[in-house]
């Protein structure tokens, strides 16, 4: 099963820009896309739907929150809509889509880079979200949580640049909270299972020319129960793709739906 999480800073642009067709490229499972900054209505239309692929999204209450959608080949036995914390649940920011041996959501983290007064809400969304993963550790099922987590985890994560800076993305306490996701809760950083290099990064905050310096930030995770650590395959970044200031996020796992 191949799994990919983009965030498209706008779906519409994306998909003039050929979005649908690296999509089919890439023969993914599941496409987990953050930020679509478009209403639901208007991705029912055929022009948003490719062909062998069923999509379901949220939309935010402001378009420039975002909003979060997932594509995918097989039909769910069931759609999850948010994670019960109404912040996120009222700005499309988490849905999920149930299989048969695997759950897999999109979600995206608010942003408070050069934004003070949106910090306060970035933490208590990462806080509620850090409960739900304790309470989904108690669910006997495999799940997959793909998103922008507006976060650099580690200092390889970050241009070194970036290392001695108070600035959100990068804060003490957000570090922390992967560290208790990935050490305390033995959820599996898909991607970091396989890939260990450093200069391996999602999202370049400044400009093209950031891209070829590398100087950016890896933002974007798949984060596996421990049940699914054995079945990553492969896991990279699609560098040589620009449909935003992100880079795809692809995984393959040894599993079916």
């Amino acid at each position: 099963m191949r799994v990919v999480t983009i965030s498209v800073n706008g779906l519409k642009r994306a998909v003039g820009e050929g979005f649908f067709e690296w999509m089919a490229r890439q023969d993914a499972d599941v496409v987990c896309v953050q930020d679509h900054r478009m209403r639901v209505y208007e991705l029912d239309e055929d022009k948003y739907r490719p062909e062998g692929y069923e999509p379901y999204f949220l939309d935010a209450e402001k378009l420039e929150d975002g909003g979060v959608g997932i594509y995918t080949r097989q039909i769910p036995k069931a759609i999850m809509m948010g994670f019960s914390y109404a912040p996120a649940d009222m700005n499309g920011a988490f849905i999920q889509a149930d299989f048969d041996a695997v759950s897999i959501a999109s979600l995206m983290v608010p942003c408070a880079l050069m934004d003070d007064e949106k910090q306060q809400a970035k933490e208590e969304y990462l806080e509620a979200f850090g409960n739900h993963l304790q309470k989904t550790l108690r669910k006997r099922r495999q799940f997959i949580f793909c998103g922008n987590f507006q976060t650099a985890h580690l200092v390889t994560d970050a241009n070194p640049r970036y290392h001695r800076l108070e600035v959100s993305g990068f804060l003490p306490q957000e570090r922390a909270w992967f560290d208790q996701v990935f050490d305390e809760m033995q959820y599996v950083d898909a991607f970091r299972k396989i890939n260990r290099e450093k200069n391996q990064y999602t999202w370049w905050p400044e400009s093209a020319e950031g891209w070829r310096k590398h100087s950016g930030w890896r933002v974007d995770y798949q984060i596996a129960t421990q049940g699914l650590r054995s079945a990553i395959k492969r896991a990279w970044i699609d560098t040589e793709t620009r449909f935003s200031d992100h880079a795809p996020l692809i995984v393959d796992y040894d599993v079916d739906f």
